[in-house]
């Protein structure tokens, strides 16, 4: 992006936001990746290794993946980076209830109080993430000062939702992110639960006795929460479930005909808690 052409506000968000790669470059998007480990090895997410690779990994490691926010230095080396060259800075992160980011973005900020930094919780991960990212950089995009850019992305916030369907909550109980889908846990055998993550944590919805069932469970939630509305905003999400994700998205667009419909792979952070096989639905009505 060109100097002449660049926003007045800079766009800040975290690895799990996952946004297609060519909006994140359209836009001028600044990603701040979290770090996964597994054994003794460690890798910025969706940096240094990709979904594919990692879920490769996965399979062949008898080792439980974990994960770490960025550290304070790291969100403030980029924000007095941005400073040189924006007017203000506003960051949209994952929720406060599954990672420590929002906190090393928070103490980064405070570490600056000459710089204009909004820091916002988006209550999510994934696309519930990545839409408000995408909300705001198309403000700042537009021209807009830095509370035209944040109320992009807050107004957002509590109006994406997401539906997803796991293939075992496995991956979910050993990272400490099941949230209040635990009570699940002793009678998830052979059952496909269907999660939603609700005030910032992951929250059961039901379940249903196969995969295909559940699939069909979740296009009638979406039904009744969606009516006959009109300009629907979608995205599918998948964790090393392509096939499978394209099918849906096919089935969703023909039943919803949404405006804007994206499809992308969670970043290895996310699926080292969601696990391989997870595939889901993040939208909202404008």
């Amino acid at each position: 992006m060109s100097e002449q052409n660049r926003p007045r506000i800079a766009v800040v968000t975290d690895s799990t936001a996952y946004l297609p790669p060519k909006l994140v470059e359209e836009y001028d998007i600044h990603v701040v990746p979290l770090t996964l480990m597994l054994g003794d090895r460690s890798w910025r997410d969706n940096v240094d290794i990709d979904p594919p690779a990692f879920y490769r990994l996965l399979q062949e490691s008898s080792s439980f993946p974990t994960t770490s926010q960025p550290n304070v230095a790291t969100f403030q080396e980029l924000f007095a980076q941005l400073a040189k060259s924006y007017a203000g800075i506003v960051t949209i992160v994952i929720s406060d209830e599954l990672s420590g980011t929002m906190d090393s973005a928070v103490a980064a900020a405070a570490n600056l109080p000459d710089v204009s930094i909004k820091v916002i919780d988006s209550r999510g991960t994934s696309m519930m993430l990545g839409f408000p990212v995408l909300a705001a950089a198309r403000a700042a995009a537009e021209g807009g000062d830095l509370e035209t850019v944040a109320a992009a992305a807050e107004q957002l916030i509590g109006k994406t939702h997401v539906y997803f369907l796991v293939d075992t909550l496995e991956y979910l109980h050993r990272g400490g992110r099941i949230g209040a889908a635990a009570k699940l846990l002793g009678s998830a055998l052979n059952l496909k639960p269907i999660l939603t993550i609700q005030d910032g944590i992951v929250k059961p919805v039901t379940k249903v006795r196969t995969r295909r069932k559940a699939l069909g469970r979740v296009y009638e939630l979406l039904e009744e929460q969606l009516g006959d509305a009109e300009r629907i905003h979608m995205a599918v999400i998948n964790v090393a479930a392509r096939r499978e994700a394209e099918t849906f998205r096919r089935e969703l667009e023909e039943r919803f005909r949404p405006v804007e419909m994206m499809s992308t792979e969670v970043s290895p952070v996310i699926g080292a808690h969601a696990g391989p096989g997870t595939v889901g639905v993040a939208f909202y009505v404008e």
